[in-house]
């Protein structure tokens, strides 16, 4: 209703979307239908986070403590190369936007189809996130939501790649900078936020930013139910409740690096399943459709094995560029998706690298992780945007 409200306005003002100055956000809102995901090609001149486009956003849950925008901005996949990625910029309203702190939110798994996208999401008030977001905006905290990359009518997001995660986080926070409509500062303190799937994005962020992008202000991670290993996270899914997770990681990992080619190991059940999913699964139907089931259900041999799958994999293996700035990092201790020895082992990288961090375990399993570690998540966040020292316990 809204889009076409506004498609309608500017076709009665005569108005057409002119494009901008190479690097300069566009002055003008759309399109205002699904093609707002689609990336142009070839992609505009600029730099990573620069808006490509925008228009108003309408997240159901916060239409009465924020303003919000849905970009389109400049970004860096797996590869290396330009890519572009949408996201969701929240800044709460009664707050003056230019001393407003930057919360980079990761969004949990949503799942592989469009319909999944966490803006989406967002629109319909379905984000399982949102309690964590409402907790940033109501204190006076900007935030900056990714879609991650891949989620458009056409394309198949790059599901776990911490190589693609991270640069979309980052670059999630440079468009909230780059929207003239937001007015956030640059120098604005960031802090990059998640949970499971989130987690790793957050924390990848946090590993990629001091050579990514400098420039940012960043005082700390939070991440919750960290995938850092991904080898040692898939050993936890085959024939278990998470396999969905597993199922969907491998189709990520082969839309990021296509020298993986996973449908030469698949057989006709994979073929066929993994195609429906791409279409129709979100994290319902993952869980669903796909748990208990086995890699042998729906291959011909085992790719991850391979020299190929294991170097992709030792590529998006957390730990070898620790952060620069404090960590908070929470675990449910009985974890049965996200296996939390890994997770530790991650902990005991960075706490022997320096990294000054805080590392706790929750009793419960991984879907209640997310709500039972917010409030100390929160906390901590207010600290580091208040300038206190963080707390340790390597």
């Amino acid at each position: 209703m809204l889009s076409a409200l506004l498609t309608c306005c500017l076709v009665a003002l005569g108005v057409a979307a002119a494009s901008p100055p190479a690097g300069a956000a566009p002055l003008l809102p759309g399109p205002f239908d699904d093609s707002f995901y689609t990336p142009p090609s070839p992609l505009p001149a600029g730099k990573p986070g620069d808006v490509i486009r925008w228009r108003p956003a309408v997240p159901l849950l916060n239409v009465l403590n924020a303003d919000a925008w849905q970009v389109m901005y400049l970004s860096t996949n797996a590869l290396g190369s330009r890519n572009a990625v949408t996201g969701t910029i929240l800044v709460p309203k009664g707050v003056d936007p230019v001393k407003a702190p930057i919360v980079g939110y990761a969004v949990g798994t949503q799942g592989p189809a469009f319909k999944c996208t966490a803006s989406k999401a967002m629109e319909r008030g379905t984000l399982y996130d949102q309690p964590a977001i409402n907790d940033s905006l109501s204190s006076g905290y900007a935030v900056a939501v990714t879609d991650y990359e891949g989620y458009s009518p056409s394309t198949v997001p790059p599901y776990i790649t911490g190589q693609s995660m991270g640069p979309a986080v980052i670059d999630s926070v440079r468009a909230a900078q780059d929207l003239p409509s937001a007015r956030l500062s640059k120098t604005a303190k960031v802090i990059f936020q998640g949970y499971s799937q989130g987690g790793g994005g957050s924390m990848w962020a946090g590993e990629k930013q001091p050579t990514y992008a400098p420039e940012l202000n960043v005082v700390g991670v939070v991440a919750g139910g960290v995938p850092a290993d991904l080898t040692e996270v898939a050993k936890g899914l085959d024939g278990y409740l998470g396999f969905g997770f597993l199922a969907f990681a491998a189709v990520g990992l082969d839309a990021a690096y296509p020298d993986l080619r996973l449908d030469s190991f698949l057989n006709d059940t994979g073929r066929r399943q993994l195609a429906d999913a791409k279409k129709n699964a979100c994290t319902a139907e993952l869980l669903l459709n796909y748990s208990f089931k086995k890699i042998s259900d729906y291959t011909t041999s085992n790719p991850l094995g391979t020299p190929q799958w294991q170097a992709r994999l030792a590529q998006n293996k957390l730990g070898a560029n620790p952060p620069r700035v404090p960590v908070f990092q929470y675990h449910a201790s009985n974890d049965e998706i996200v296996n939390t020895p890994q997770a530790e082992t991650l902990h005991r990288a960075y706490c022997a690298a320096g990294v000054r961090e805080q590392w706790i375990t929750y009793p419960g399993e991984h879907a209640s992780g997310i709500l039972t570690g917010s409030a100390a998540a929160h906390q901590w966040i207010v600290q580091r945007f208040a300038g206190d020292p963080a707390p340790a316990n390597c």
